[in-house]
């Protein structure tokens, strides 16, 4: 096995082109993951092959190439923008006398680098640790075989077998730690769904400005920065909405192309905040050359974690870089349905606010409840639940209050508080104070 260096790393960048690689675009994607590892790209091979060459991946002149140009430059690492196999990966490193990385493995080693919080660091070792486990033949070979005999008798098991053993044991053990932090997340989820709280959940390509763009609704301090998944850690905050019920908003980790599986498995219970969210704001960047494919690339990932059939509402971010007007879309229903706005500079941002608060309250009712002085318990849920805007007192002691909430919580208010049929007022309207019950 190589060492790994302690400071940068010179490193050259594989990226073919093969038949049905969606990758036609320009790797700059590529470029800035690199980057963000904190690699210093010194050359970059590109190419066009139909099929990878099942043991080098590329073929025996692309590779004479790749270990050129490692020699010219002194790099001390090479990158592919491809997933390769433990063994393409063994077969290269013994080409070339150098590290070799896959673009799986460049995305763990980012998100290794950008994890802050326990959870966080669990996931990204889960993820690491199930895609170290296919990579265990590449290393130690000293104990790979057994000899008899006197004094070669070896401890019952290879270094490999160790290894394996070694490796189920941490994973077992993480895994049983992101179960209690699982059940802690559902608790919580528990708590918002019996007060009916609505949660916004912020999902998009990474570095489309999710994270600013959360700041600039909640007023939060969430680190924020144009890199590559500056965003790991789940941060909920409570967010006020002009005219409605407040809300939960949730700022996500970012997609990219491909993701690797091992982090889509090992962010579970963290994505499970998007898939039961009321609502999904799905920031994209304005100024991106190839929009559309980044849009379907995260529906995709959205169907992936079962989060495909959640409201969306589209956000086009970054409209300071193209010079685009501030503006919402509507459909044919009068919906709002996309928002343009920038993060940095704030325009657009009340805009989408109000349009929100529109989509969120679609459900929601609005009118008047006359109660009598026995449903005492029934008012005080209304108040615990913030669905009083306005209470006035009945000649007789009955309370006239102006509420609004969502149908989910009148639901509730029928089935375990006992409102009853003849206390709710027909329409918007405000009754008269002296008509009694």
């Amino acid at each position: 096995m190589f060492e790994r260096p302690r400071g940068g790393e010179r490193a050259v960048l594989v990226r073919l082109l093969l038949d049905g690689f969606e990758g036609e675009q320009d790797c700059a994607e590529f470029r800035d993951l690199a980057a963000s590892a904190g690699a210093e790209c010194v050359a970059l091979i590109e190419g066009r092959r139909q099929t990878p060459d099942p043991r080098l991946f590329v073929g025996s002149g692309k590779a004479a190439e790749i270990r050129e140009a490692v020699r010219q430059s002194e790099a001390r690492l090479v990158i592919f923008d491809h997933d390769l196999s433990p063994g393409q990966e063994r077969n290269l490193e013994a080409l070339l006398h150098c590290r070799v990385l896959s673009r799986t493995g460049l995305i763990l080693d980012i998100f290794a680098q950008r994890a802050r919080s326990f959870e966080g660091k669990l996931q990204v070792e889960l993820a690491q640790l199930r895609h170290l486990s296919t990579r265990l033949v590449r290393g130690w070979t000293h104990l790979e075989r057994q000899r008899g005999g006197i004094g070669l008798r070896g401890p019952g098991e290879t270094q490999l077998e160790t290894d394996r053993r070694l490796l189920a044991d941490r994973i077992r053990q993480i895994r049983l730690r992101l179960d209690r932090v699982g059940r802690q997340r559902e608790q919580g989820r528990r708590a918002r769904r019996k007060a009916d709280l609505p949660t916004v959940s912020v999902v998009g390509y990474t570095n489309a400005g999710k994270s600013t763009l959360f700041n600039a609704l909640t007023r939060a301090q969430v680190y924020a920065a144009d890199q590559l998944f500056a965003t790991l850690d789940p941060t909920l905050r409570r967010l006020d909405l002009p005219g409605a019920e407040p809300v939960v908003l949730a700022d996500t980790v970012g997609f990219i192309g491909r993701l690797p599986h091992e982090l889509v498995a090992a962010f579970r219970a963290t994505l499970q905040e998007t898939c039961e969210a009321s609502l999904l704001l799905h920031v994209i960047d304005a100024s991106h050359p190839d929009r559309t494919a980044v849009i379907a690339q995260v529906d995709a990932v959205l169907a992936e974690i079962g989060a495909g059939s959640v409201p969306c509402l589209r956000v086009f971010n970054k409209i300071d870089l193209t010079g685009e007007p501030p503006r919402l879309e509507r459909d044919a229903d009068g919906q709002a349905r996309a928002a343009w706005l920038s993060a940095t500079t704030g325009a657009g941002i009340d805009a989408l606010a109000a349009a929100l608060a529109e989509r969120l309250r679609g459900d929601a009712l609005h009118g008047w409840l006359c109660l009598p002085p026995s449903a005492s318990r029934l008012r005080a849920r209304l108040f615990s639940l913030g669905a009083v805007v306005a209470e006035q007192r009945g000649p007789a002691g009955e309370s006239l209050i102006e509420a609004r909430t969502s149908r989910g919580n009148m639901e509730l208010l029928y089935r375990r508080y006992g409102l009853r049929a003849e206390w709710v007022r027909s329409g918007f309207e405000r009754p008269t104070a002296h008509t009694g019950c």
